[in-house]
């Protein structure tokens, strides 16, 4: 999916000079990584948002519930939309010790593979998740 331009949330000043990441917290695998990114982060880099708890500000950036948890989203500081592996990269940039994984994933030969590989542990994951197969038959039912 890659870089998407996308609307400034309408948060602090703050928060708007922040990271926003946006995860399934109900997914264990997503919701143990976010966490051990947590811990390793530096302080005010990074927002972090289960989807699962509340989904508006993607919804606002038109992006459905079911799509939200189907892939990782991240919205840099000046509003630009991540998503998938782009997510990953812009979250690894700022992280110590991942910065040299975000280069060598970024490399033009290791993109196009790391996009595939990332997209079909999603589509796995997605179909054995069943808060995520609720929210692909009945879209209405995201948090807000």
């Amino acid at each position: 999916m890659g870089v998407t331009p996308a609307l400034k949330q309408d948060n602090q000043d703050n928060e708007n000079d922040m990271i926003s990441v946006f995860y399934d917290g109900k997914c264990g695998l997503c919701r143990r990584e976010i966490e051990y990114y947590k811990r390793i982060a530096p302080k005010g880099v990074f927002q972090w948002q289960d989807v699962t708890v509340d989904s508006s500000t993607l919804q606002k950036l038109g992006i459905t519930y079911a799509d939200s948890l189907r892939l990782l989203h991240a919205q840099d500081a000046s509003g630009k939309l991540h998503v998938g592996v782009d997510a990953f990269i812009l979250i690894w940039q700022h992280l110590p010790r991942w910065k040299i994984l975000a280069t060598i994933v970024s490399f033009p030969v290791i993109r196009p593979a790391a996009e595939i590989a990332y997209k079909a542990f999603a589509a796995w994951r997605f179909k054995r998740l069943s808060h995520c197969q609720m929210a692909l038959n009945n879209r209405d039912s995201a948090p807000e």
